[in-house]
């Protein structure tokens, strides 16, 4: 009884720490966020966003140079197999000016838009996955777009400059002990008793970017402070630099995949930071994260997208050639089959992507619930495609590109692109856990009106919650069953419309589901975690349906139809998708799965705790383990440049 008591209470804590960090400033609508309460927000996807042509044009010339440059100058295949990025391509990076794309140009950054940003992140990830993501996790959740959000002028100016020219820069939140559960972080800082620096201690672990980064951005626990006679947790963002004493790099840790990526555990003793180091100012920094993560989680996506996008093509390519029992494998039912689901998967993928893009672009609108789909949704849809790709591929999939090459075949790398695609599942924020994100936002107006009436609230609260709810729901409810009798969709290709209306009628079924079950479940629904998990993948579906709908109709409309028949599949095979969704809200096995769990954790003992080594400093004027014969290279690219002479 008293564990069970402990563990509501610490969930009722991480609650609590969630619910007071989340954005709740935004006006704009949101796309998604109509969705879900049974609006297809179709003024909002339509016309399809399409870049700016004079945009366009500077992220068509900096691409060309920079696909042209990794085409020369990377060879993915031998950074994964030496698990480091060469000195060289640090210095070219840095050449090109690519650790400072989002950057203004006042401090010394590129200053492109995020679109072109997202553009060129597929460039570099399709030469190679580690190079993505080392330049990604610099940009996008390091210390620049925290500063750009953020930063103080005197901030701007100190670090902008030195993360544009070359400074590696990285972002450590996650512990040891601590995932995706803020409230039982162990980091903390305390102020000194000048108010001038805090001390800061604690342990970080996959920090992308930790072994070689000059500057991070900090996540720590301050004193808690009173509010409204509450005691409220506080976590606050601090800017630390890697050679200031106290800081250690402890241990470089090794992946599947992305396998040069320095990411690593990093230990704070005694760090003194200054007070002017702190963003946002104290108690901000799971907001800060929160915010920063909207952003820096579209680089996934985007990755995802235009990873498939290379795979498709060279699927098709590979299905032209190869023969079996007289006919072309991409004629064959089974090849033809993989061949759409690839390639309409790349499309729809790119389309979501690139709809989130032009939404952070505008900066007018509210995109949680877009980039977090769009991490979720194209991570999961990736992986798909590189799985069907080496289906297809068969054997030559499995063996390595190395393999391939000395024997004479085509090299195209799917076993390592598959390999580094599966951690787009896990980072920045898991499935499981964008899953939640969205269920609580797509619950956010319900909650709002109606929260009262779920938990515990004084009498008047609920006599007024009963008079705001029986002023909405009668209306809104209605509209969710009659909403679509008069619903137009006569600037759409006929081919389209009937598409249209289905998205339309199923999200208004998506939130009459939502409805009845929060109502059924009260409380208990947010417990219910497969249950939210498939409403929130209807939702997602339904958005990704109505944008690949949006966008082949811009194309039409320039008189384009090369994307067409991707499209229509791509419509029609995902109904069957949501369907299954919305019937497995009602029948399912989740019952039988929990029963499963318990009986076979109930036949076993859990894992011992093991003895923690004692881990050295690793050396910092290194930042790396050297093979024999390199010389050596220090952490930041001013150094490497040196080395790579």
């Amino acid at each position: 009884m008293i564990e069970n008591k402990n563990r509501n209470a610490e969930e009722a804590r991480s609650i609590q720490v969630a619910e007071e960090s989340r954005e709740t400033d935004w006006k704009a609508r949101s796309f998604m966020g109509s969705m879900f309460m049974g609006e297809l927000a179709l003024d909002m996807a339509a016309p399809y966003p399409e870049q700016d042509p004079e945009d366009r044009a500077i992220g068509d010339e900096i691409c060309a140079r920079v696909d042209a440059w990794c085409a020369e100058h990377v060879d993915g295949d031998r950074i994964d197999a030496e698990q480091e990025i060469p000195a060289h391509v640090f210095k070219g990076f840095n050449d090109l000016g690519l650790w400072g794309i989002k950057i203004p140009k006042k401090y010394g950054g590129l200053g492109l838009s995020q679109t072109n940003y997202m553009r060129l992140l597929g460039v570099v990830s399709k030469h190679c996955g580690s190079l993505g993501a080392t330049l990604s996790a610099h940009q996008s959740i390091g210390v620049s777009q925290p500063l750009k959000l953020f930063g103080t002028p005197e901030q701007k100016e100190k670090y902008l400059p030195r993360v544009a020219n070359g400074e590696i820069s990285a972002f450590a939140l996650t512990e040891p002990g601590v995932g995706s559960d803020p409230a039982n972080m162990t980091t903390h800082a305390e102020p000194s008793e000048d108010g001038s620096h805090w001390i800061l201690n604690g342990e970080k672990l996959w920090c992308t970017n930790g072994v070689i980064a000059d500057v991070l951005v900090v996540m720590a626990r301050t004193p808690s402070k009173v509010v409204d006679g509450k005691e409220r947790k506080q976590i606050t963002a601090f800017i630390v630099e890697k050679d200031w004493e106290g800081v250690d790099v402890l241990h470089r840790c090794r992946f599947m995949g992305i396998r040069a990526i320095e990411n690593g555990v990093l230990r704070f003793r005694d760090v003194k930071v200054p007070a002017e180091n702190i963003i946002a100012g104290e108690g901000r920094g799971l907001k800060l994260a929160l915010t920063t993560l909207n952003d820096g989680r579209l680089g996934i996506p985007a990755v995802a997208a235009f990873s498939s996008q290379e795979v498709a093509t060279f699927s098709a390519r590979w299905a032209k050639t190869r023969h079996q029992w007289g006919k072309h494998i991409g004629v064959h039912e089974a090849g033809a089959d993989k061949l759409a689901r690839i390639a309409s998967a790349a499309y729809a993928m790119e389309a979501l992507a690139m709809f989130g893009a032009a939404l952070s672009d505008r900066g007018n609108a509210d995109i949680r619930m877009e980039a977090a789909t769009a991490k979720m949704f194209n991570s999961e849809r990736s992986w798909e495609v590189m799985d069907t790709a080496l289906q297809l591929r068969a054997g030559r999939g499995y063996e390595t590109a190395e393999s391939l090459r000395a024997r004479g075949e085509h090299d195209f790398a799917i076993e390592r692109a598959m390999r580094d695609t599966r951690i787009n599942r896990i980072v920045e924020g898991t499935t499981d856990i964008m899953h939640l994100f969205l269920a609580r936002e797509a619950l956010d107006k319900h909650l709002r009106l109606a929260g009262p009436l779920l938990g515990r609230a004084p009498l008047g609260v609920k006599l007024k919650t009963l008079a705001k709810c029986a002023a909405f729901y009668p209306v809104w409810y209605a509209k969710l069953w009659v909403g679509g009798l008069f619903k137009n969709y006569s600037g759409f290709d006929g081919r389209l419309r009937g598409h249209l209306r289905y998205v339309e009628a199923r999200t208004r079924k998506l939130a009459r589901t939502l409805f009845h079950q929060m109502v059924l479940k009260g409380p208990k629904l947010e417990m219910r975690q497969l249950i939210l998990a498939r409403l929130v993948d209807v939702g997602a579906e339904l958005a990704v349906m109505t944008l690949v709908a949006s966008r082949v109709q811009g194309e039409l409309k320039r008189g384009q139809s090369d994307n067409l028949s991707r499209a229509l599949y791509w419509l029609k095979s995902r109904r069957a998708v949501v369907d299954d969704l919305l019937r497995d809200v009602h029948r399912n096995t989740d019952a039988e799965a929990r029963a499963v769990a318990r009986d076979l954790m109930d036949s076993v003992e859990a894992l011992p705790e093991l003895e923690k080594p004692e881990l050295s400093p690793r050396p910092q004027e290194l930042g790396r383990e050297l093979t024999s014969g390199r010389q050596p290279v220090r952490r930041a690219v001013a150094h490497r440049t040196e080395a790579a002479k």
